[in-house]
């Protein structure tokens, strides 16, 4: 017997049993989105890999050690998108959508990253994303906030999620604030673990985001990003502050926050739980103004957030904030005879045209009654729908409750529709 294949390490199957609370989530994204006016957008999964190093950065983990990139037959360079905006923004100016235009957008699909698989962190996982371009004022960064905090209304999450605030102020700014960072850093080399000497000069902003709790208090002694924030940078954050106490969000400024991409300036943020261990970041974005024109089309604002599908369906299966979700059939029709199971796909078929979007499943593969019920039984139906040779002459067909206890009926396969609305 030949070897079984299987799948890909990191890279995994959604069963039928998980895919509605993947279409739930899915589901409430679309409406929450649709409810602030924003319109998809759609792009490959492949791009040039020239557009993620322009973009994320050459020094950053992603484009370093994490990004499936591979020659294609002409020896272009191509990577399996490991992230939405800088696709987004590619797709932008390639269709003359962003310059001097206001656009709200959202895209959802599958990324890929070579990381090491562990509870809600794959090498492809699913993001949804979202990014709002044209507008540098700093209503729209809140609305963006806003917009994610009415989505964990909407699913139950808001007692469990935490907002985390920062501003990267301009590149002028964080080019003093780096030089600062660095010379503090220098002093304290013998503290520093592996991954953050290794970040020390080529992205030392990322030395503030380490994990490792051993530097806890070395970097909180460090130089504050804050003090070095311009005149615009800071009123931008002050009023995006205002804004979101008028709403009622509730937030922390978090210094240390600084996001893993090269491309942010001004506000940065995250929503953060405890509920999923190490895997604490639930949503994270921020502005972008410079990434438009560093891509080669026009200078426009942008602001955006994405967040992982994976790390969500975990969170809401943990907390058991799924609702009950609906069985892959409504109505299960079964037959008894050679003429009613010849017949019994166009009653289903007349049945779908009577019954836009009620789910009825037709047994197939004929056998007795029992074996019938039985997968009946299993496809969750409330409604079994029998009908034999003596039935179907006579253009009757018995109606029986599965779930309910109710006395089965027989009725007219003119009546049947009205019949089952009825009992709805």
């Amino acid at each position: 017997m030949s070897k079984q294949i299987q799948a890909i390490r990191g890279m995994n199957d959604c069963l039928p049993q998980d895919t509605p609370a993947w279409q739930y989530v899915e589901q409430m994204l679309r409406q929450t989105v649709a409810s602030y006016g924003y319109s998809e957008i759609r792009f490959p999964i492949v791009e040039m890999t020239e557009l993620f190093k322009r973009s994320i950065g050459e020094v950053t983990d992603i484009v370093e050690k994490e990004m499936y990139t591979f020659a294609d037959r002409n020896g272009d360079s191509l990577t399996l998108r490991p992230e939405g905006t800088a696709c987004c923004v590619r797709a932008g100016n390639e269709h003359g959508l962003l310059y001097n235009q206001e656009q709200r957008l959202w895209y959802t699909g599958p990324m890929f990253r070579h990381e090491r698989p562990q509870k809600g962190r794959y090498r492809q996982f699913h993001q949804f994303g979202l990014e709002a371009f044209g507008i540098a004022s700093a209503d729209i960064d809140a609305e963006v906030i806003m917009l994610s905090a009415r989505l964990w209304q909407q699913l139950g999450l808001t007692p469990y999620v935490k907002l985390e605030l920062n501003s990267l102020g301009s590149s002028d700014a964080r080019a003093a604030y780096r030089e600062a960072l660095v010379a503090y850093l220098e002093q304290h080399k013998a503290q520093l673990d592996e991954d953050s000497l290794r970040r020390m000069y080529s992205n030392p902003l990322r030395v503030l985001d380490s994990k490792n709790p051993a530097l806890a208090q070395l970097l909180s002694a460090a130089p504050q990003l804050a003090d070095y924030l311009d005149e615009d940078s800071a009123a931008h954050f002050g009023r995006l502050k205002q804004l979101l106490t008028l709403a009622g969000i509730e937030y922390t400024v978090n210094p240390r926050l600084v996001r893993g991409l090269d491309y942010y300036n001004k506000t940065v943020f995250e929503w953060v739980t405890t509920e999923l261990g190490a895997q604490g970041t639930v949503c994270a974005g921020g502005r972008y103004d410079g990434l438009v024109e560093q891509l080669g089309g026009k200078a426009t604002p942008a602001v955006g957030f994405a967040l992982g599908l994976e790390r969500l369906v975990l969170l809401l299966q943990t907390l058991n904030l799924l609702p009950t979700l609906a069985p892959a059939a409504e109505i299960y029709l079964m037959a008894l005879g050679e003429q009613a199971e010849l017949a019994a796909l166009s009653v289903a078929e007349r049945l779908r045209a009577d019954m836009p979007g009620a789910r009825i499943m037709q047994h197939c593969g004929g056998g007795n009654l029992k074996k019938q019920m039985k997968r009946a039984d299993k496809s969750g139906a409330a409604i079994g729908l029998i009908i034999g040779d003596d039935e179907l002459a006579r253009g009757e067909i018995t109606v029986k409750w599965l779930r309910e206890d109710k006395p089965q009926q027989t009725v007219l396969l003119s009546e049947l529709a009205k019949t089952l609305a009825f009992a709805a």
